[in-house]
């Protein structure tokens, strides 16, 4: 059905709605008064406006009209079972003022004074019911709500448009204050049932309106006190005081944190110091790897353990299906600075020996040293009469460095902007994501806090989501991954750096990582069927 036989049996469809809503309302003004009820005279002046709103359409306004009407996830606000279902309506603000006649300056005091009296029966109460708290909260939200609705510097007028001179005209300041009042009053009523967070959001929303408020920043530096932010505390409690440096109450919250303020803020300046060192190091490792052309990758963070895009992507299922890896170590490549080696570039370095599902790790490896004394020295001939090497798990002592064959992976084969499949590894295209990786690896380890992780876990799973959606979009699914990758086996001549120069060599994660087998094992042989092997770097 082409676009234009859409528009026009939704015409049709309108028009018949029209029509039975008219025959209706007819129906129902034909009734005497003393049998219509407050739902038919409701109903009937529904349909009155209905009927009004569906002649002299705007250019596009019928059509916009007509596909929100048939959405199935539209509900009228006549069959509107809950605020939120009236918010979606569009008609919450119609609504509302059906069923507050006065104007809203003078309903802003009523619900101010509302909530004055629940919280003063919430004091009085021998019971201790909690109840008065929460409606006198509700109370300050109302009166809130109305006080936003207030035009500054007008008269409030009645319904046939004549001025109230009971209601008096509020100022932009005034209000603002109003604001700030009714807010900190209700962090105040917050304090009382000890909702911390609630406390800490309405102080701010208060100083926002006000930022002389003290009662405001009492009540958020107690609130930041409660939850354990001792910094946060401590900024409040000064600002407070800069507003009234006489305030009881701040200067005995001061004296009380004064330690824990202070441990706290020192605590920050050695994470800065630490961050800016961090920085500092990655920018060296960045601008070393571009000067040596040297190429750095890495892996997602976090990933999931299904990959069938079908799977309905509802909260529960993604939190269940989320897990992290850390397949950074946490070391980078360090510029030694004595003279032996005159400046030259150590990386972290990985061994690892799939026959025997075992691997090493190195934490310098100088870009100089040539991969035979490196091999030498984890797995060193064996002297004469010596039949037996010194690795527990090598049973068939196949580990010496004479008879071990060494390999690298070939990485982003593809082009610069093909799709990368999640379990692949990804060119850091600059300095800015080589430092998002690394930072972010270690907030999902815990080494910046409980925040810092979520915050990290967020961007890791918003930067796979893009390259699950750019993969499935390019290869329709998932499941359609790429082959194995592609090897270069190494020459034990070779040096670190040759390496690392060459243009098929990727650093996924800052840490380098060679493949080794035995010679003759069985599963050297399986692995050369599995990946291709590209070629012999070094050697003659």
């Amino acid at each position: 059905m082409v676009k234009e036989d859409i528009i026009r049996d939704k015409d049709d469809r309108c028009n018949e709605l029209l029509k039975q809503m008219e025959a209706e309302k007819k129906k129902w003004d034909q009734e005497d008064e003393d049998e219509q009820d407050e739902t038919d005279v409701l109903l009937s002046k529904a349909i009155e406006l209905a009927l009004a709103q569906g002649k002299g359409w705007k250019p596009g306004e019928k059509e916009a009209y007509l596909e929100k009407m048939m959405d199935d996830d539209y509900i009228h606000p006549m069959f509107a079972t809950s605020q939120e279902e009236l918010e979606k309506s569009g008609m919450a603000e119609a609504f509302s003022s059906l069923l507050y006649d006065d104007p809203p300056a003078r309903t802003m005091m009523e619900a101010k004074g509302k909530g004055n009296e629940a919280f003063q029966h919430g004091k009085t109460n021998v019971a201790k019911n909690v109840q008065y708290y929460r409606d006198a909260i509700n109370h300050y939200y109302e009166a809130f709500h109305w006080a936003q609705k207030v035009t500054p510097d007008v008269q409030a007028l009645d319904s046939q448009g004549k001025p109230l001179e009971d209601v008096p005209v509020y100022t932009e300041h005034e209000l603002d204050v109003f604001k700030s009042t009714v807010l900190a009053n209700a962090a105040m009523a917050h304090m009382q049932i000890k909702n911390w967070g609630y406390v800490r959001d309405d102080s701010k929303r208060s100083l926002a309106f006000n930022p002389n408020n003290i009662k405001s920043w009492y009540r958020l530096a107690k609130a930041h006190q409660m939850l354990q932010n001792w910094e946060e505390a401590g900024d409040a409690i000064d600002s407070g005081l800069n507003c009234d440096s006489n305030n009881k109450e701040l200067k005995y919250l001061k004296l009380q944190l004064e330690k824990k303020v202070s441990r706290a803020r020192m605590e920050r300046q050695r994470r800065e110091k630490a961050r800016a060192q961090r920085v500092s190091h990655v920018k060296s490792v960045w601008k070393h790897c571009k000067e040596a052309g040297i190429t750095l990758g890495r892996v997602p963070l976090v990933s999931t353990f299904d990959d069938d895009e079908e799977v309905e992507d509802t909260v529960s299922n993604d939190e269940a299906r989320w897990h992290h890896h850390f397949p950074h170590t946490g070391k980078l490549p360090q510029r030694r600075n004595d003279d032996i080696d005159g400046g030259q570039w150590t990386w972290p370095t990985m061994f690892v020996y799939p026959s025997h599902n075992q691997s090493d790790f190195i934490a310098e490896f100088c870009e100089s040293d040539m991969i035979a004394l490196r091999m030498a020295e984890v797995f060193p001939e064996l002297d004469e009469g010596i039949t037996e090497t010194s690795m527990p798990w090598d049973y068939n002592n196949e580990f010496v460095c004479s008879k071990l064959a060494v390999y690298f992976e070939v990485h982003c084969t593809g082009k610069y902007d093909d799709a990368v499949h999640p379990e692949s590894v990804e060119k850091l295209r600059d300095q800015g994501a080589a430092m998002r990786f690394y930072e972010s690896s270690r907030a999902l380890k815990g080494d910046e806090g409980p925040e810092m992780a979520t915050v990290a876990r967020c961007l890791e799973r918003k930067h796979l989501h893009k390259q699950r959606k750019a993969w499935i979009k390019e290869h329709k699914s998932l499941w359609a991954k790429p082959d194995p990758c592609p090897v270069v086996r190494v020459h034990p001549a070779c040096t670190l750096i040759d390496v690392l120069k060459d243009n098929r060599m990727v650093v996924p994660n800052f840490l380098v990582t060679f493949i080794l087998f035995p010679e003759d094992h069985p599963a050297h042989e399986s692995f050369l069927k599995e990946h291709k092997c590209l070629g012999i770097l070094g050697g003659v």
